[in-house]
């Protein structure tokens, strides 16, 4: 890197010339941030490695290396047409290596030259160059001596101005006679920027060159006079404390007296118009103009200056007084939301009564509803079909993973690169204030040392707090009481309690095969064959296949591996087409294995007979309802307990509350009590590698333990859920709409439920109702009776 050092600057005039033997080929060594002109004497530091290797190449041969001037400053490597074509001849009088491997170069102006070629671009530059004679009159005319006279007097009047006029300064102006070296020697000393000392040095005639100081001269006499004037005006005002502030008032005043418009006062004004068109409560209004007054007091470069105009800019453009005006025509909603989603009628009607409300009294505070339910059953797709029929807009944020609380409530500014919270600029984003707001997977927030983000949610999804929810950068009130905040989850375990009170649960249990079959044919199948490019005469889907491919390709509570199934069958037509078949195409039961492959799940039940010591629960997952099979078996022993299949604490205390039960009531089972002080009790429930826990497995433990015990098998077509007591009592448990979908696909005909779950039947469907018959049952007796069969001969103890 080649820079001038400007407290080592000085130039000289020598007064008697010289012939000079120049050579025409020479090592070329771009600078920048300097013009050099001839006679001129100054230090440059080179840094750049080609910059090295030219100067060494110079004092190892004849010291002459042609400097010119780079266009770009900020290159580091300049090409060759990024290098002006003029420069001049230098010579160079005396090289120090520094300790860091730069070079400190002492070079003297020697000849304005032209760069003709470039005989080595590698390594370093050699060019060939042409001189470029200058011709000074021997005597000067009239014109020439006015304005080297000119010249000369505004030259003083500067220096003194700048308290710089010394005599020896004025002794050097006076003694040169030639217009071309008194225009190079003044051009030099003038803050001129590249582009134009370039063109200073680029004309050739020395009366021209002299014309052009003489008309920067004068712009310089006159910003010299006024920043005389200026710093006359703010003289008294200065202190050390003030000097930022007179800086400022400098430079506001060369603007004002050049007639340039301030950028910053134009930035002031802007804002100001900013904030009267926000409209902002009056808290956030007079802070607002609290920071714009402390904006106009900054440099606009210091980094403070930054942080506030930041700030500002958050502030006029969140929607502090924009809404949008709801749909309140309940039965175009209601047809808005069947267009997107079948059946959910709860929801539905929840969304309904809402807006019903809100058109009695337009001052309802929005509700903070919570979907819960397996994957795929259409949580964010119903919130994106609940802002289409409000007509309000739409934003989703997920939370799964989120572990920081400053991206629920932001982080404070005086931290670098601070930013509102996630909820703050999804209000920003949408550009109103009563959105439709998802919050995805509330279930999987994590809590670290950052902070606990579920804790921060509590203000935001509070309806009696969120009027005023404070941002950690805004640290203003903002209302988020019209917002439609709707949170989703898989479960609602790991939701802690204080997050679970504020918000109004609904569960979407998952789909019946005949709602599946209607979603898949309605919704499903149109969306595919228009995302693959297909037409709907290109193909077709019988009910037969479309019900295989439900029971048969796929097993879920949702539709996500359907939909995958449907679009498989449409890349398949379309890749047939796109080979040049035209079709159409019509998938049935017959031919649907040709395009999907074997069928991956068989609905009949697994085990192809009731067999002794096995029993049929049902387990509630993530992914919905499942038929769960529980195993159990009597080998030789001392009376041991053995639990196998990764059961959690809940479900062995189930079996060991089985087990107690079972012992205290052997005489009836017609069984001698010394029987367990032979065997042991090995109680399995598949698959050993996946964990499992809940609180619904103790009837069939127990059911499974006394078929092993009397040898009667269990009837393979009834499933049974509930909790054991020691003394038989059967307790009720939850998620019973679940369970009882996962028993029609597990081919199960009757379900054993505890008698307080009665209740719950009125929320499962029909359809599920006419496939199996649900038995509430009191106590285990009532269970065994229902689930035992007679015991075969060759089954007999």
């Amino acid at each position: 890197m080649a820079e001038t050092d400007n407290d080592d600057l000085i130039s000289i005039i020598e007064e008697e010339d010289k012939e000079e033997d120049i050579p025409d080929n020479m090592p070329l060594m771009p600078v920048r941030d300097v013009v050099i002109f001839t006679d001129m004497l100054l230090p440059l530091f080179v840094g750049r490695e080609k910059s090295v290797r030219a100067v060494e190449e110079a004092v190892a041969r004849d010291s002459y290396i042609f400097l010119a001037t780079q266009k770009d400053t900020t290159l580091e490597d300049p090409k060759p047409e990024q290098i002006y074509g003029v420069g001049t001849v230098g010579r160079v009088l005396r090289m120090l290596k520094l300790p860091d491997g730069r070079l400190k170069a002492l070079v003297q102006g020697i000849s304005k030259a032209r760069i003709d070629t470039y005989t080595r671009k590698r390594s370093w530059y050699r060019v060939k160059v042409e001189l470029i004679p200058e011709f000074s009159p021997e005597e000067a005319d009239m014109e020439t001596e006015a304005l080297m006279r000119n010249v000369r007097e505004h030259s003083e009047k500067i220096l003194a101005l700048r308290g710089e006029l010394t005599g020896e300064v004025g002794a050097i102006l006076e003694s040169i006679d030639d217009p071309g070296k008194l225009a190079d020697l003044v051009g030099s000393n003038l803050k001129l920027k590249i582009e134009e000392a370039q063109m200073l040095l680029e004309i050739v005639d020395p009366a021209e060159r002299l014309k052009k100081v003489n008309d920067l001269l004068s712009r310089e006499m006159e910003l010299s006079a006024m920043q005389a004037k200026i710093q006359s005006d703010v003289r008294d005002e200065i202190s050390k404390s003030q000097r930022d502030y007179y800086l400022r008032e400098q430079v506001r005043a060369i603007h004002r007296e050049l007639g340039e418009y301030d950028d910053k006062i134009q930035e002031i004004e802007e804002f100001g118009k900013k904030i009267k068109k926000a409209k902002m409560p009056r808290e956030v209004d007079g802070e607002a103009k609290k920071q714009l007054k402390r904006l106009e007091g900054m440099h606009p470069d210091s980094a403070e200056s930054s942080i506030v105009r930041t700030y500002l800019e958050w502030l006029v453009e969140l929607p502090w007084n924009k809404s949008t005006k709801d749909m309140l025509d309940i039965k175009k909603a209601k047809a808005v939301l069947d267009k997107h989603h079948y059946g959910l009628d709860r929801i539905k009607d929840r969304i309904l009564e809402y807006l019903s409300v809100r058109k009695l009294n337009p001052d309802m505070k929005g509700p903070i509803l919570c979907f819960v339910g397996p994957p795929g059953v259409g949580k964010t797709s119903l919130g994106r079909a609940i802002s289409t029929a409000m007509k309000r807009k739409f934003v989703r944020i997920s939370l799964g993973g989120v572990r920081d609380e400053a991206e629920i409530r932001g982080h404070r500014r005086t931290y670098i690169g601070a930013l509102p919270g996630r909820i703050i600029q999804g209000v920003k984003g949408c550009g109103v204030n009563n959105p439709v707001f998802m919050m995805d997977e509330i279930d999987k927030l994590v809590s670290d040392f950052r902070g606990d983000p579920s804790s921060a949610l509590l203000e935001a999804l509070d309806p009696e707090q969120n009027v005023a929810f404070s941002d950690h950068y805004l640290n203003l009130p903002f209302d988020l009481s019209k917002v439609m905040f709707i949170l989703t989850a898989n479960l609602t375990d790991t939701i802690p309690s204080a997050l679970y009170d504020r918000m109004e649960v609904i569960h979407l249990s998952g789909y019946t095969e005949e709602e599946k079959k209607i979603i898949a044919e309605t919704h499903l199948l149109p969306r595919q064959i228009k995302e693959n490019g297909l037409k709907p005469k290109n193909i077709a889907i019988s009910p037969g296949a479309m019900y295989q491919m439900i029971t048969e390709y796929t097993s879920e509570a949702g539709l996500r591996n359907l939909e995958r199934e449907i679009g498989t069958l449409c890349r398949k037509v379309a890749r047939k087409i796109a080979e040049g078949d035209k079709g159409p195409y019509t998938i049935t039961k017959n031919n649907i294995s040709k395009y999907l492959g074997v069928a991956q799940y068989i609905p009949e039940m697994d085990q192809e007979e009731s067999q002794v010591g096995l029993a049929t629960g049902l387990a509630w997952t993530q992914v919905g309802g499942e038929v769960l099979y529980v195993e159990a078996s009597l080998i030789g022993g001392k009376g041991d307990l053995i639990i196998t299949g990764q059961l959690g604490e809940v479900m062995q205390e189930s079996a060991r509350a089985a087990v107690s039960y079972a012992r205290k009531n052997l005489a009836d089972f017609g069984i001698e009590e010394s029987l367990f002080e032979n065997v042991d009790i090995h109680i399995h429930v598949p698959a050993g590698a996946i964990p499992k826990d809940g609180p619904s497995a103790g009837v069939a433990m127990a059911a499974a333990l006394i078929s092993a015990l009397t040898g009667r098998p269990i009837d393979q077509y009834v499933a049974m859920t509930g909790e054991i007591t020691l003394r038989g009592r059967i307790l009720p448990i939850g998620g019973l709409k679940e369970k009882a979908l996962g028993a029609v696909r597990g081919g199960i005909k009757t379900v054993i439920i505890p008698h307080k779950n009665r209740k719950d039947l009125s929320e499962i469907p029909m359809n599920v109702k006419r496939k199996l018959r649900f038995v509430s049952v009191r106590n285990m007796d009532e269970v065994l009776d229902l689930t035992l069969k007679e015991a075969e001969a060759e089954s007999a103890p």
